[in-house]
């Protein structure tokens, strides 16, 4: 049974269907959507036609981008022999706001996950493999996350890259700044202690 006009509840539907959103949430949106003024319930939607008509992947990282190579790639003060790889454009952000990294990035938009169908082939692998392989490249930095699927990309890549000769490193992980020993899990202690450095 419906208890909104079917537009409404068309537009609830919509809503639900974006991760994390849920049917109250759904429902609170489509209730702002509607107590908008006209012609920002417009700006709003022509916003979404406009990001899917004109975002497109990067040709050489994959990263999002206006058509054309993205910034970072256009930008000649970045060094070229350094290359992170990392799953979604959300770890690029994450990367650039530390300004502690000024490689390039390669982005594979997911990790391996037979569990979810995803293969090499549902990735951007290859055309991480063929900017390795034009030369140039001195240092492969892998920025999956550490988890199961995470490693399992990470470490299927290596392999690959294994035969050019470039170095392949992981990011290190560890105990969080500013958190306590006592709350560490092993996993993360051990990390911790493999990837120690000298003082």
């Amino acid at each position: 049974m419906e208890y909104f006009p079917a537009p409404l509840e068309k537009l609830v539907e919509q809503f639900a269907r974006l991760p994390g959103i849920g049917g109250k949430s759904a429902q609170r949106l489509a209730f702002h959507v509607l107590e908008m003024p006209m012609e920002d319930a417009q700006t709003f939607a022509d916003a979404i036609v406009a990001a899917k008509k004109t975002v497109t992947l990067c040709p050489v990282c994959q990263n999002l981008t206006e058509g054309g190579l993205c910034p970072i790639c256009a930008s000649p003060r970045r060094d070229e022999s350094t290359i992170c790889v990392v799953a979604d454009s959300r770890d690029v952000v994450a990367i650039e706001r530390s300004r502690e990294f000024n490689g390039r990035y390669h982005v594979l938009h997911g990790v391996l996950s037979p569990m979810n169908h995803v293969g090499p082939d549902d990735l951007h692998i290859k055309s991480l493999v063929d900017r390795v392989a034009a030369g140039g490249i001195q240092e492969v930095i892998m920025a999956t996350n550490p988890d199961t699927e995470g490693e399992a990309t990470a470490l299927y890549i290596s392999r690959l890259l294994k035969p050019f000769g470039v170095k392949v490193t992981r990011l290190a992980y560890g105990i969080p700044v500013g958190s306590h020993l006592e709350y560490a899990d092993d996993a993360t202690l051990m990390r911790a202690l493999a990837g120690r450095q000298e003082l």
